[in-house]
């Protein structure tokens, strides 16, 4: 296969360097498109010889050279590029969130028909070992038929505030964290179930970050940008960019071609995402959701419960027990996989019967050895899986969908309903 990337941001490195090491036996790399030639320049690199690059406006060169597109770019931008890849009938790899709105949900679900292409969508969350043990005791019938769901989701101040100082503040760029992070969860949530959302209501708000809270705190004089900024160094908020190689070379000495800045003040004007969110689902087969996500917590995880007719399912996941205020200047700091008092519990509580905690056996490498597991899938496909992990464009639909479903009623104050199996806003 010959693979093609458009956008050449840091979470393009993942499926870089699984076609330059265990998945080099897949394909080649023919083709990069982004609209930063630095950026683009730091992959060639990486890649060890030359590869033609192009900017936006030439992807149907792009087109011309691949079997399939990876595609890494700005959520509010993924329509764009997957309907025209899927158009020319190739193959299409999509980050999620796969788009950010119902229009371009539409869009895709028109072009994912009338292709020969396939696309897959890159839920790396099912690929967790804990996540894919829930999946099997659920299919199991070991809780009897699903009741209810309650999932709880926290992110810290290391992780959360990294989106509100990127692109992702921007809910045209992104559509808010309900659709940008919660797509993976309500993606869990619909695959655990084996089931699609046909109502969603929602209450949100932006209560932590941006320049107003800060104000309302007494948190004044803040800069622009953590990059030489006088509290560089001490305040857990500025993220020092030229301290990781990689954020360096991607993005600060990217900045004279574009003016992206990476390290905004998560407290500086133009944020305009929520950090607090809470959304209620109802489901085809009569289950219900809670769902929560807090994006400035002191800890980062998440707790998901099952209740069924036979008894009840808990997974709790402690992915950092707790954030050192140092930590968030640290770009190295973001990483979670095995950070200081993580930990991980999966039990089955049936009726009249003693707790039963469920091990769960996890593999090398990012999410437990789920990363792993999923560019294999992407690469290689995904032979008999009994999970049904790989994600296509449906699956996508509907976890887009919940999110934007959730922002439309908490705009609006009312219930949302979805029909086509959880494909259309009605």
């Amino acid at each position: 296969m010959k693979y093609a990337f458009v956008g050449l941001g840091h979470r393009a490195q993942m499926y870089v360097d699984a076609l330059l090491g265990e998945w080099r036996d897949a394909g080649t790399i023919v083709a990069l498109c982004d609209s930063n030639r630095t950026r683009m320049d730091y992959y060639v690199e990486r890649i060890g010889h030359e590869v033609p690059r192009f900017a936006p406006d030439e992807f149907g060169k792009v087109l011309e050279l691949a079997d399939a597109v990876i595609v890494t770019t700005v959520d509010a931008t993924h329509a764009k590029y997957v309907c025209a890849a899927l158009d020319a009938g190739l193959d299409v790899i999509v980050e999620k969130p796969l788009t950010v709105d119902a229009d371009g949900c539409a869009a895709i679900a028109a072009a994912a028909e009338r292709s020969s292409g396939k696309l897959i969508v890159t839920f790396n969350y099912r690929y967790s070992p804990r996540n894919s043990a829930v999946r099997r005791l659920l299919q199991e019938g070991v809780i009897g038929e699903i009741t209810s769901v309650h999932f709880e989701w926290t992110l810290d101040t290391i992780h959360g505030a990294d989106y509100f100082r990127r692109w992702h503040r921007d809910r045209a760029n992104s559509g808010g964290l309900l659709v940008h992070k919660s797509t993976h969860h309500f993606d869990l949530v619909n695959w655990w179930l084996g089931s699609a959302p046909e109502l969603v209501f929602a209450q949100t708000d932006l209560r932590f970050y941006g320049a107003e809270n800060a104000r309302k705190r007494g948190l004044a004089d803040r800069p622009e940008r953590a990059h030489g900024a006088p509290g560089l160094g001490t305040d857990p908020f500025l993220l020092d960019i030229a301290a990781d190689e990689r954020l360096k070379r991607l993005y600060l000495d990217a900045e004279h071609e574009d003016g992206y800045i990476r390290d905004q003040d998560v407290f500086a004007e133009g944020v305009n995402i929520d950090d607090n969110m809470s959304v209620m689902v109802r489901y085809a087969n009569r289950a219900v959701l809670t769902y929560s996500l807090h994006a400035h917590a002191p800890w980062e995880g998440y707790r998901v419960a099952f209740n069924g007719t036979a008894g009840r399912l808990e997974l709790d996941v402690v992915e950092r027990e707790w954030t050192p205020p140092h930590a968030a200047i640290d770009p190295s700091a973001a990483s979670k996989e095995h950070a200081t008092g993580s930990w991980e519990r999966l039990l089955v509580r049936r009726h009249w019967s003693e707790p039963e905690e469920v091990p769960i056996e996890s593999g090398a490498g990012g999410h437990g050895g789920g990363d792993r597991l999923l560019l294999n899938d992407v690469f290689r496909g995904p032979d008999n899986d009994p999970l049904a992990r790989q994600a296509g464009y449906r699956d996508g639909i509907r976890s887009v969908l919940t999110g934007h479903a959730a922002n439309v009623s908490a705009a609006t104050g009312v219930p949302v309903h979805l029909v086509d199996d959880g494909t259309r806003v009605r």
